[in-house]
């Protein structure tokens, strides 16, 4: 059963551009991650400063490996976050038959 892990990231209105160079610059990173399936980032549109960052994995353990042994962008580049909170949001993706 797949799983989907929700990073909301606080992102002040100036950081915003930083944010998305950053993810652009490493948006393939994470493809030959085993049981990697997608991701998106999801840029607010109607007010609020959070934005979503969006991976699919085919499953818990799949994504449990991956962030055991990820470097995050602010660690491999040594520039400082520019978000101001993260909360990781985790959820199964539901079978709902045919």
């Amino acid at each position: 059963m797949s799983v989907v892990a929700i990073n909301a990231l606080t992102v002040p209105e100036p950081a915003r551009a930083e944010l998305e160079k950053r993810f652009a610059q490493r948006k393939h990173s994470v493809d030959g991650a085993p049981g990697f399936e997608g991701f998106q980032l999801l840029r607010p549109v109607a007010g609020g400063d959070q934005y979503f960052v969006y991976t699919q994995w085919a499953t818990k353990e799949d994504f449990e490996n991956w962030k055991a042994n990820r470097t995050s962008s602010h660690e491999s580049t040594g520039k400082a976050p520019v978000s101001e909170q993260a909360n990781l949001l985790e959820f199964e993706v539901v079978d709902l038959g045919e």
